[in-house]
């Protein structure tokens, strides 16, 4: 049987517009995918951060570190997030080269200092533990604020390299963000990692498995010869930010395990996965840790859920905050 080409045209031309519509709407999924994310991680964050910088009443030192990992988010959901939802329609980098150099120098950044304050925090809440009558004097507010500033500061440094153009950052159509390229900097990208997860991995683990293993001595009643020691520790394991912390802790590692998975398993294997919506989905995910971390603080600290509800108190009716301040023993900042 013949067939005529006009219908081999025809058959054609339909078969490409099917294949267009269905890149368009896959395309419009995922920038609609990736704008929701933007807006809930920048919203979320910017709470979280008002939050703490409106009240200059009794904070836990905890809190002024997760006013950092707040204000890494922020800047991941504005300078990150926002930036991909247009490339992400569009299935191409519409903008200048060093915008994309920028966005990956400041991933690997911003995911550096997450993990190194995940380690202080897992440090502060050992030594609340550990030290529970000299706590105070040792994790001091100018002791905390000084450690995040040096977090901030090397991280920074430590992953410089792409702003100096010894590392380049191309566009992933899978994933519609620009991700550095490590593969020509093999030293360079082992030696960052083992700075960045090496010391984190470790002090996480063993502090976390310290805390655990007194909360259940503790509750066993196993004996404790110092009363005044017992006393302490026993109202110091009552706080709840030590499983809140775990539980941030554990939500970002689940979150980047598919992600971290995913590359682990091809540079073993030395070859990619021909699978663009996995590797979509295993680094989105990973970026959606940013917006989990309000839920898990909301859900877990009654603090924070009445610092929360002091600051739109204040935000809608100024006195009426300032009262519920003062009688709690909180100080809003004017």
């Amino acid at each position: 049987m013949l067939i005529s080409p006009v219908s081999v045209s025809g058959v054609t031309m339909h078969g490409l517009s099917h294949l267009q519509t269905g890149s368009t709407l896959e395309a419009l999924t995922q920038a609609t995918i990736i704008l929701i994310l933007a807006v809930a991680i920048v919203i979320s964050n910017l709470i979280v951060v008002a939050t703490y910088l409106n009240f200059k009443g009794p904070h836990e030192v905890i809190n002024y570190y997760l006013l950092s990992l707040a204000v890494a988010d922020l800047l991941c959901g504005l300078f990150i997030v926002s930036v991909s939802v247009y490339p992400a329609f569009y299935g191409e980098w519409v903008y200048p080269d060093v915008v994309c150099r920028m966005v990956g120098y400041l991933e690997v950044t911003l995911w550096s200092i997450s993990v190194y304050t995940f380690m202080w925090i897992s440090v502060d809440r050992y030594l609340a533990v550990r030290k529970p009558l000299r706590y105070e004097t040792i994790q001091t507010k100018t002791r905390c604020q000084c450690w995040m500033a040096f977090t901030w500061i090397s991280a920074a440094m430590l992953c410089c390299p792409p702003l100096l153009g010894y590392n380049k950052a191309n566009y992933s159509k899978e994933t519609n963000i620009c991700m550095l390229e490590w593969g020509n900097m093999a030293a360079y990208s082992a030696t960052l990692a083992i700075l960045v997860l090496g010391p984190s991995v470790i002090s996480i683990v063993y502090n976390y498995g310290y805390i655990f293993t007194m909360m259940r001595k503790v509750r066993s009643g196993a004996p404790i010869h110092d009363k005044e020691y017992a006393t302490a520790l026993a109202e110091n394991l009552a706080n709840p930010s030590h499983v809140m912390s775990f539980a941030l802790v554990f939500s970002f590692w689940i979150s980047w395990a598919p992600f971290i998975g995913l590359r682990l398993y091809e540079l073993i294997a030395g070859e990619a996965i021909d699978n663009p919506l996995l590797h979509f989905a295993a680094v989105w995910i990973g970026i959606l840790n940013s917006f989990w971390k309000i839920i898990i603080m909301t859900s877990m600290s009654q603090q924070f859920r009445l610092l929360v509800r002091l600051l739109f108190l204040t935000i809608c009716c100024k006195t009426k905050g300032r009262l519920q301040a003062e009688l709690i023993g909180l100080d809003p900042d004017d």
